[in-house]
């Protein structure tokens, strides 16, 4: 029986760059995938979903070029082109995650089931092989929430979205969380009449309330029907039934939850325990109940983002491996929901903060009216807001505008580093971008707290005049 130092089990984001990892290190690896390397993310996730927003985006703004004295266009656009492009995207991006990508590392690959059958051996497809330690990066998969009538309509996923031909003339989407508002707004785009139903009193709940407005009127705007506080009470002929109305439809996407990858894994084997709502239990080091099993990624219920899970994974091979615990830091993970405006997050909330932190928070909110690039953009709907502890330490921030994305990346570093208010204002940003609304933002606080010193620093300019004089 082969003996590896790590085995991975799943070919994800969390999965492979654990793998990478142990390939760097020089340990003897091997991967297991059931399907196909690259994971919900190049296959049916961040890749697809993207390019398709993009496409949709290029449809809007030919559909708006009338605005600028050139011929508008018209009608739907043509599914299986955009589709086709959607594939190109991810047939680029695919190499990067092969097997000829992973062998000059020394990763082997085995396609198949894995099953544990012991605390440290493993069937993986045909082969029995036993390890030093072990990772599941198994993921998650789209569940069908409990409604009457709701398997039997043939619903589209996140999953089997990608497998249309034809664009739904009409299209009712369960589930208002960042996946569903990202369909929802690109099919709207494309040229179908798209429905959102979300359950909750708002859309992406999650997010700032006011952030959650911004995006029900920008939605609203562009055509969207979204219907917030809706109760799916029944699919039949051909419609969604509620407790007042109905919403027929032609393609009915519900994008409601993920369950835990974690069936015929032979976990019971293996000694590895599950939570309660159904993921691989797992301590601050991201080991299992069995020391020598490690969990990444959604699988662990600590992750719902690709660039977490390749984190964890990172960490986790790096902790069995060589023995030097690296610490991810869940409270420093920024979030996007890639929207038109973007919403992007990192840290808490204000409602989050002022439970943790009572009313010492400070709460510091700048709308895109006064960040230049939005103003030359005509893109001035959206805001950034900054939450400052009792020290003035950025201890949260929620950016909603164009490239929010990329405006999060460095209010992360602040977040995760420490920083003050202050201490972000000292840093120069280029003028003008979108990174102008951070900015201003802090200055808000700092300019605060000038004000607040006013007597000081007048004492202080009448002590230098004197000594000019």
């Amino acid at each position: 029986m082969h003996t590896y130092d790590l085995v991975v089990i799943g070919g994800g984001s969390a999965g492979l760059t654990a793998a990478r990892t142990a390939g760097r290190f020089g340990a003897r690896t091997l991967l297991i995938e059931r399907h196909r390397l690259g994971g919900d993310c190049l296959w049916t996730g961040c890749v697809p979903s993207k390019a398709l927003l993009h496409i949709a985006a290029e449809v809007r703004a030919a559909r708006r070029c009338g605005d600028y004295g050139l011929a508008p266009v018209t009608g739907p656009a043509g599914l299986p082109s955009v589709m086709a492009a959607v594939r190109g995207a991810i047939a680029a991006v695919e190499p990067h995650d092969s097997v000829e990508a992973l062998d000059p590392l020394g990763i082997e690959v085995v396609h198949g089931a894995a099953v544990f059958t012991g605390p440290r051996t493993l069937r993986a497809g045909a082969r029995e092989v036993s390890f030093r330690y072990a990772l599941i990066a198994t993921g998650s998969a789209p569940v069908l929430p409990p409604v009457p009538g709701l398997a039997e309509a043939g619903p589209l996923t996140s999953d089997t979205v990608w497998e249309l031909t034809e664009l739904p003339p009409r299209l009712v989407i369960l589930g208002g969380g960042p996946i569903g508002c990202e369909l929802g707004q690109a099919f709207a785009r494309l040229g179908s009449q798209v429905t959102l139903v979300e359950a909750a009193d708002r859309l992406v709940p999650q997010e700032e309330p006011d952030a959650s407005q911004v995006l029900w009127e920008r939605l609203e705007s562009e055509g969207v029907t979204v219907r917030t506080g809706f109760q799916a009470e029944r699919i039949e002929a051909g419609a969604v039934h509620g407790p007042d109305s109905s919403l027929a439809f032609d393609a009915l996407l519900t994008v409601t939850g993920r369950r835990a990858n974690t069936g015929g894994l032979g976990l019971e084997a293996a000694g590895v325990d599950l939570t309660r709502a159904g993921h691989v239990h797992t301590d601050e080091r991201l080991r299992t109940t069995n020391p020598r099993i490690y969990a990444a990624g959604d699988v662990t219920g600590r992750s719902a983002f690709t660039h977490l899970g390749g984190v964890q994974g990172g960490a986790a091979a790096t902790d069995a491996l060589l023995g030097v615990r690296r610490r991810v830091d869940h409270g420093a993970v920024p979030g996007v929901t890639y929207t038109d405006p973007e919403i992007a997050r990192v840290g808490l909330t204000v409602e989050e903060a002022r439970a943790k932190h009572g009313d010492t928070v400070r709460v510091h909110t700048l709308d895109n009216d006064r960040v230049d690039r939005a103003v030359a953009d005509g893109r001035t709907e959206g805001f950034t807001r900054l939450v400052l502890d009792r020290r003035g330490k950025i201890i949260g921030a929620t950016v909603v505008s164009p490239r929010a994305g990329e405006t999060i990346a460095h209010l992360a570093s602040a977040v995760r580093l420490g920083w003050t208010a202050s201490a972000y204002a000292k840093t120069v940003h280029p003028y003008p971008t979108y990174a102008d609304g951070p900015w201003h933002t802090a200055l808000v606080d700092v300019y605060g707290r000038l004000a607040r010193g006013r007597g000081v620093i007048g004492t202080l300019l009448g002590l230098r005049r004197r000594v000019r004089r």
